[in-house]
């Protein structure tokens, strides 16, 4: 069954509207673990416009699950915190400064050989490495060879084309050749960016081998509505059901 990591940020922006301390992260992700999702996820921006350097401390204190911290290796305080945290795993994403949201993964083709020491520097800590990245076959065969262990496949491209219902067996196939590429080259497989309860089955039924998850936008806005607990509980029920 493939892993869900549920993704706090939405929780925390919520909070850092005010200055009351509602709703509390650390409460929320308790909530999470109790309704039995695999993973937390956290992306700290150098802006701290929603997690704050200071949750990522507090959450490794109280973390009983796969704890996975995203982010850009090359901004801010990020690879400072994963040395001191040391998470299960690290996913690394291009974000620039001002990005509004993770929009875009690695051209290795660039960035590949500065990469290199970082990852070498994360495995040494025992930290899964992970590298965000666009469902290309080629792109990802590099992923492997600048020593990630993993590629998170982002899949806004697939949720933008489920929306309008065309073309989605086309973009499934891309992806699936991706997931693919990632096995045979021996790279685990991750998944994430505005999957939700309508997409996600689909995805999973369709693209092999999805080892985890990492959904956190969807799924805080269908707790809106039908309470934090209950919204982990039926995601967990759709991955039960579709992972191929």
């Amino acid at each position: 069954m493939t892993k869900l990591s549920v993704n706090l940020n939405k929780i925390a922006l919520l909070r850092n509207q005010r200055d009351i301390g509602i709703p509390d992260v650390l409460q929320a992700a308790k909530t999470i673990i109790k309704a039995g999702a695999h993973g937390i996820t956290i992306h700290p921006r150098p802006d701290e416009r929603h997690i704050k350097y200071a949750d990522v401390y507090e959450l490794a204190e109280m973390m009983t699950v796969e704890f996975n911290i995203e982010g850009n290796p090359f901004l801010g305080k990020y690879m400072e915190i994963v040395s001191e945290v040391k998470p299960d795993q690290a996913t690394l994403v291009p974000d620039a400064p001002g990005a509004g949201t993770s929009d875009h993964g690695w051209n290795l083709k660039a960035d590949g050989k500065k990469l290199i020491p970082v990852i070498k520097k994360l495995k040494a800590m025992g930290i899964r490495v992970s590298l965000f990245m666009a469902a290309d076959a080629a792109g990802i065969t590099m992923a492997k060879e600048v020593g990630a262990d993993r590629v998170e496949l982002y899949t806004e491209p697939y949720a933008t084309v489920f929306r309008t219902d065309e073309g989605v067996d086309e973009i499934l196939q891309q992806y699936a050749y991706a997931a693919r590429a990632a096995g045979d080259v021996g790279l685990g497989v991750n998944a994430g960016h505005d999957l939700n309860l309508n997409n996600l089955g689909k995805f999973l039924a369709e693209v092999p081998g999805v080892l985890e998850v990492s959904i956190g936008h969807a799924l805080i806005a269908d707790a809106l509505v039908m309470g934090l607990y209950n919204t982990v509980k039926e995601y967990l029920k759709v991955l039960s059901k579709s992972t191929k």
